[in-house]
């Protein structure tokens, strides 16, 4: 049949085409590629390659034969080479901080695992101890505490520092005026309580009414009327005391008496040439009170003795003061601080043990500056008190000073301007010249010197900007200090005054600074002023305590050459000050430097104590402090308020806004 004849025809041709040797070779390739692509697979195995592209792979290769390569159809082209394999993608990263992996910062986040071995590796290497509820840090565990007592009633002016009967019985003398410097209660024994206010306490009368009145409930002692009424201190009126403004040598009153000054010597130039001034024996500071008025800051100071409220009355009124003594330590200020220092009635023996206190003011009046001595042997002629002028003529002498005015009640000498006179003294003439290796700003428990203070050979202290250029200007001093930069130290300065001035807008605008009408101000770490320098620029009538820490550099010379006062301090102790005098205290970054020697809970303490009903203090710290700190904060009574600070809510600072109520 005829489909049989076709049948064997093609069946001819497949054998034929069987035989031609290119669809041997065709074949042989074939088999070829696929043996060396199966063996390739087989060899990658220990990748991983991606789902998809493994699918399509194993697909490939167990495809079993097709019917076309074993019939006389014509055989498949060859097979493609194989697709290289991607490379095994990398292993998933889990992030461990709030920083993205575009860079953006990120709420969400992991918390690495803890290892407890390196966190006790790290505790031993930073010094600190154990958890053992011994206070914040300061080499002890954080402390825990819900509420802090009240302290006794008799505790309501306890300064803890001069008051420490305990220590003041072990005294071998007092002869000197031992029992009113410093004697801190020990470990155990410091404040644990909060001290209470007096019965009926109200918030205070605001600047400058309160300048002439401040409520007698706040200070509630009635000494200081009965031994000083008719010189004109202080007066009792319905629920008030008030102020007159007149002192045992000033009975009309402070501003006559500093007309008279400014005529004797015209060069002293309240406001200008003179910005800062010491009050010695105080009083209730009514010299210091009228001389804000010719923009003039006066820090009186008074020892803590029988007229022992002496420098309350003057706090209370909103007037710079400290309570402080010429004993047998140097006072807590650096060299050539004071543009004046004044001394009315102060008490004081000048010419005692050849000269000692008067040499220490030697050490703290700016070359060039003036004393002012109110006193009765300047004027009067008994036989004992012109004795006594006669001492202080001859010691006034031997120190260089020149007597350049004396009338009616008033003297005045001043210091000179470098060492020249010194140096030409007869040989063997009393008090000598200090060691050139004795530091005059080393001031922290340092014992006084029978010696006169040598005046930096470059001039450093004496040539300062008069007011208000002094300022901003960066004073000679800024070079001699120690500290770690040297030729950026003027880019500092002012890098400082532009920060705090830009914050402090801020804090007026945000929190509303000038109508909580702050008087007394501390900053507790103060740098070189910057934060006392913006308040008086932005207009806050206000003055500040600027506190230098003794752990860090000691930048009080730049801080008093700019005009401004402050004092040093170990804040691993209390500070000199009666309870409840000032309306804002100020700390930044203090706590996260002192952690290591000092108990946080004995610090917060201490703010409190010093801190007025209805004050405010500001914490501008770490992060990691913070916690602790708000914790203390409520645990003393405070109303503590969590704030970011301008660089956002992920910053590593932040401010801790506590409220004192009433």
């Amino acid at each position: 049949m005829p489909w049989l004849v076709t049948h064997d025809a093609l069946a001819a041709t497949a054998a034929e085409i069987l035989k031609t040797p290119t669809f041997i070779k065709i074949t042989a390739i074939a088999i070829a590629s696929l043996t060396l692509f199966i063996l390739a697979n087989y060899y990658s195995a220990s990748y991983s390659p991606l789902p998809s592209s493994s699918a399509t792979t194993h697909s490939l290769a167990a495809s079993p034969p097709t019917e076309s390569s074993t019939s006389p159809a014509p055989p498949p082209p060859p097979p493609p080479a194989p697709t290289p394999y991607p490379p095994p993608p990398p292993p998933e990263v889990e992030r461990m901080g709030i920083v993205d992996e575009n860079g953006a910062m990120s709420e969400e986040f992991k918390v690495g695992e803890f290892d407890e071995s390196l966190a006790e590796e790290l505790r031993n290497a930073s010094g600190g101890g154990a958890e053992d509820g011994s206070g914040g840090n300061g080499g002890g565990g954080r402390v825990k505490v819900d509420k802090f007592g009240v302290c006794d009633q008799k505790l309501t002016d306890y300064i803890p520092c001069l008051d420490n009967v305990e220590e003041i019985k072990k005294l071998n003398s007092t002869e000197r005026g031992e029992k009113f410097e410093r004697h801190c209660p020990g470990e155990g024994k410091r404040l644990n309580c909060v001290v209470p206010r007096p019965q009926g306490y109200q918030i205070r009368i605001p600047w400058p009414q309160s300048r002439d009145e401040v409520w007698f409930s706040n200070v509630p002692h009635k000494r200081l009327v009965e031994d000083k009424g008719g010189q004109n201190w202080i007066a009792i009126k319905g629920d008030k005391f008030v102020f007159p403004g007149g002192g045992t040598q000033f009975i009309h009153g402070a501003d006559e008496y500093l007309d008279q000054i400014s005529k004797m010597i015209p060069e002293i130039a309240f406001g200008r040439n003179t910005r800062v001034a010491l009050d010695v024996g105080c009083g209730v500071a009514s010299f210091g009170a009228f001389l804000m008025q010719r923009n003039v800051t006066t820090l009186s100071v008074a020892p803590k003795d029988a007229h022992e409220n002496q420098i309350q009355f003057a706090l209370e009124r909103g007037v710079p003061a400290m309570v402080a003594v010429f004993a047998t330590h140097r006072l807590l200020y650096p060299s050539q601080a004071f543009d004046l220092i004044h001394c009315s009635r102060c008490r004081i023996n000048w010419t005692r043990d050849d000269g000692i206190w008067l040499l220490e003011v030697d050490r703290l009046l700016r070359a060039g500056g003036y004393f002012v001595w109110a006193a009765q042997p300047v004027y009067k002629h008994e036989v004992a008190l012109q004795e006594q002028w006669k001492e202080m003529e001859d010691l006034t002498t031997r120190i260089c000073w020149e007597l350049v005015k004396k009338e009616g009640m008033i003297a005045i000498w001043r210091k000179p301007l470098n060492n020249s006179c010194y140096l030409s003294r007869d040989a063997g003439v009393q008090p000598p010249l200090c060691d050139s290796n004795d530091d005059p700003d080393n001031v922290w428990y340092v014992g006084l010197k029978a010696c006169i203070s040598r005046l930096p050979e470059n001039g450093y202290g004496a040539n300062v900007s008069m007011w208000p250029a002094r300022l901003h200007d960066p004073p000679d001093r800024l070079q001699s200090i120690k500290l770690d930069a040297y030729i950026s130290r003027k880019e500092i300065f002012r890098a400082e005054a532009k920060y705090w001035n830009e914050i402090i807008s801020g804090y007026i605008g945000a929190y509303h600074w000038k109508e909580l009408n702050f008087r007394n101000i501390m900053d507790m770490r103060a740098g070189y002023g910057g934060f006392a320098a913006a308040l008086h620029d932005l207009g806050l009538d206000c003055w500040v305590m600027n506190v230098v820490p003794v752990s860090g550099f000691n930048t009080l010379p730049v801080i008093y050459d700019r005009g401004l006062i402050g004092v040093q301090h170990d804040w691993c102790e209390p500070f000199d000050t009666y309870p409840r005098t000032y309306d804002l205290l100020h700390a930044a970054g203090l706590f996260s430097i002192e952690q290591k020697r000092c108990n946080f809970s004995t610090i917060i303490l201490e703010m409190d104590r010093m801190l007025r009903p209805g004050g405010r203090a500001y914490i501008r710290d770490s992060v990691s402090v913070l916690g602790e700190l708000q914790e203390l904060a409520s645990a003393v009574g405070w109303v503590p308020a969590l704030h970011d600070t301008g660089e956002g809510p992920h910053a590593s600072w932040k401010i801790l806004i506590s409220d004192k109520r009433l």
